[in-house]
Parts: C-alpha cells; sequence; structure tokens
C-alpha cells in the first residue's frame, strides 16, 4: 500500500489488486484518526469519513489529477508498478 501523495497531514494510497472489496477505481485516505475511500472516477466518497475541510481539499487534488489517477490505477493492478503524483500546494 504505497504512498501516492501526501500534503496537509493527508495521506493517499493505492492498493494493489484491490479490486474485490470496491469493485472500482479508488484510492485510500489518511488523515489523522479518520479513513476514507473514494472513487477515482466519480471523485465521491464510497466509504469512511474525513473532516469536511480535508474531504473538500482531497475532491480538489482528484479533480486537478484524475487522469493521472486513472492512469496509476490501471498500471497498479496490471503491473504492480506505481508513481508519485504532486501533492496538493
Amino acid at each position: 500500500m504505497p504512498i501516492i501523495s501526501q500534503f496537509y497531514g493527508i495521506i493517499i494510497r493505492i492498493y494493489f489488486n484491490d479490486t474485490e472489496k470496491h469493485y472500482l477505481e479508488h484510492i485510500h485516505v489518511q488523515y489523522n484518526e479518520y479513513d476514507a475511500v473514494f472513487s477515482i472516477r466519480d471523485i465521491e466518497l464510497l466509504e469512511g469519513k474525513l473532516p469536511l475541510k480535508q474531504q473538500k481539499l482531497v475532491i480538489a487534488w482528484m479533480e486537478i489529477h484524475q487522469e493521472e489517477l486513472k492512469a496509476l490505477w490501471t498500471i497498479s493492478q496490471n503491473d504492480g508498478e506505481v508513481f508519485k503524483i504532486n501533492p496538493l500546494i
């Protein structure tokens, strides 16, 4: 479960071969004691909870990097390779 980006205390990960639980392209987000899962395609919260401010930051970051996230999902699920995505600054 490599970290693909990190900003403002938010950690974003993508898991290898993680298609059975959520059945969609998705990322895992951690912020302090909060955990959440977001759909890459729809950029919506699938599971978990984040404070509203951090949720808005994650959504903004995902909107900016949606094409990279889609490519990363495909690569990571097929080859197990990952690359970093620039943080929100």
